[in-house]
């Protein structure tokens, strides 16, 4: 029983660790500023990059109003 609950953690260990390794590739490939990524969201999905244009703008109005 032991030696299956140590195969199973093992294979989840390596499962986690290639993904952890993958990741790391993709921050390591090119960096990105935040600007060019959101340039890539707006032109892939531009409904929703207005939706969250108009509640930033909205709640920032809302709380610094002049008056």
């Amino acid at each position: 029983m032991v030696q299956s609950t140590q195969s199973q953690y093992g294979s989840m260990g390596q499962a986690n660790q290639t993904k952890g390794e993958a990741i790391r590739r993709s921050f390591e490939s090119e960096p990105k500023g935040l600007v060019c990524y959101l340039r890539e969201y707006a032109e892939n999905d531009p409904a929703a990059a207005a939706m969250w244009c108009f509640g930033i703008g909205f709640v920032l109005g809302w709380k610094l109003k002049p008056w």
